[in-house]
């Protein structure tokens, strides 16, 4: 950081004449325009003759241009060489005013554009002339600059190596003063933990001291609460004791009632369970009597109803179970244990569906109608059981 510090610091100005490659380059592109501009450029045909006086108007043509005219205006001429032979030809007509008006007029351009190109060779060859002095001029001026250059980096060097020292230097006093100064603040940090140290011994010591104190006095305190409490124990218990002889007494007596309450209870309780026995026992015995007689009933109807196939054996035996309607009639009929002949079956069940409606079971009790909507009847030739 100090040695970029102190190159900025003597970085030296910018040497006037110090120009480089930029101006020499742009002068030798402009150099080679100005070549390739004058070779293309040629005077304009008029079949006027051109005015002494006045400055040569040029304009650009191609090379191709320039080349096809000279070769005419040469042919033109091998032409009218060729035509003054005797030996050769027969002697051409002598050309009019007009044809040698534009003959000159050739040859005359073809003489301005030579003499045009002429000059443009000449401004080329000066130009680049002035090219090579420019590029030498800028070599001598890089050469100077880099020589300066070089002298001002040695004295650059120079003063940052002084600067380098000077700062080490100062480094140094500063190392030795903050290393006094961290040996004062030691000290001093040294003294202060001693004091604080010897501030906390007393602090330690008061408050072991004061903690002696409140031990004592929490020590007579709990005795004293502890004598108290002792009596308190004491006259709860014999007051605990009381309650507990005057509550033995209340609970024999509440003991004593409430078996004798006990005792009239179950009697109490055996004379309802005898009686509901009793009218169980005759409810039961009305309900299985009229159970009874409605099972008949259906068995009388379907025995009436069930046409007993031919062929049938007294061995076959078929179960059906039926489920009735709240008045009576058949639901449902299904086979809970087949004979092994479907015939004998399919008479069993529709004995039970041509015997329905069952209505007698609308004149039992709603109870004993609900046990008796589903029942079996096993079929066997002869009898329906």
């Amino acid at each position: 950081m100090v040695k970029r510090s102190a190159q900025m610091a003597i970085k030296p100005p910018r040497d006037p004449q110090d120009v480089g490659y930029t101006w020499p380059t742009v002068l030798a592109v402009a150099v080679h325009l100005l070549v390739v501009l004058f070779s293309l450029v040629s005077l304009p045909s008029s079949t006027a003759e051109p005015d002494s006086s006045s400055i040569v108007q040029a304009t650009f043509v191609s090379t191709e241009t320039f080349t096809d005219q000279a070769q005419q205006t040469t042919d033109q001429q091998a032409a009218l060489n060729s035509s003054t032979d005797p030996d050769e030809a027969e002697p051409a007509p002598e050309p009019d005013a007009s044809e040698q008006e534009a003959l000159q007029q050739q040859a005359d351009e073809a003489a301005a554009r030579e003499e045009a190109q002429a000059r443009a060779e000449e401004q080329a060859r000066e130009l680049q002339e002035a090219q090579a002095q420019a590029e030498a001029e800028a070599q001598r001026r890089e050469e100077e600059a880099q020589r300066l250059a070089e002298q001002q980096e040695v004295a650059a060097q120079a003063r940052e190596e002084a600067q380098r020292e000077a700062e080490a230097e100062a480094q140094r006093q500063r190392e030795a003063e903050a290393e006094a100064q961290r040996q004062r603040e030691a000290e001093a940090e040294a003294q202060r933990q001693r004091e604080a140290e010897a501030e906390a011994q007393r602090q330690r010591e008061a408050e072991a001291e004061a903690q002696r104190q409140r031990e004592a006095e929490a020590e007579a305190q709990r005795q004293r609460e502890a004598e108290a409490e002792a009596q308190r124990q004491r006259e709860a218990e014999a007051e605990a004791q009381r309650q507990r002889e005057a509550e033995a007494e209340a609970q024999r007596q509440r003991e004593a009632e409430a078996e004798a309450q006990r005792q009239r209870e179950a009697e109490a309780a055996m004379q309802r369970q005898l009686e509901g026995e009793a009218q169980a026992a005759a409810n039961a015995q009305q309900a299985q009597q009229a159970a009874n007689g409605f099972i008949n009933i259906v068995r009388r109807a379907v025995e009436q109803a069930w046409l007993i196939p031919a062929g049938a054996s007294d061995a076959m035996s078929a179960t059906i179970q039926v489920r009735l309607g709240p008045s009576g009639e058949v639901l449902l009929t299904t086979i809970a244990t087949s004979s092994g002949d479907s015939a004998f079956d399919r008479s069993a069940m529709q004995a039970v569906e041509h015997a329905a409606p069952f209505s007698e079971l609308r004149d039992l009790p709603a109870e004993q109608q609900r046990n008796l909507r589903q029942f079996n009847l096993r079929f066997t030739p002869g009898d329906v059981r």
